[in-house]
């Protein structure tokens, strides 16, 4: 009956100590899954920030100025475009043909 009751006791007791280790396993995930959500609102903001700076960052205005103070392009009118017309040649000047 004595070694009954110190199983029981040991059983009782693993028990208990498994329960408090589950228990503190279980608020550290909880923490963890809290910390986890706020880090996740905080990139969502950022995320929603960084869109709206890069949609002001490439309006047609301020590509347009940049393209003509930094890269001095201007726009295209006729007066300076060059047309190119392309001419087959007979095949026995093309490189490479056989005659």
């Amino acid at each position: 009956m004595m070694r009954l009751n110190l199983v029981l006791l040991l059983g009782v007791l693993l028990s208990a100590l498994y329960l408090v280790n589950v228990q503190y396993e279980s608020r550290r995930v909880y923490s963890e899954l809290d910390r986890a959500k706020s880090q996740a609102l905080k990139l969502a903001a950022e995320n929603e920030r960084l869109q709206v700076e890069k949609r002001a960052q490439a309006t047609s205005a301020r590509v347009e100025s940049l393209a003509s103070s930094k890269l001095q392009m201007r726009a295209a009118t006729p007066a300076v475009t060059a047309y190119v017309t392309y001419t087959e040649r007979p095949a026995s000047t093309v490189p490479g043909s056989q005659p």
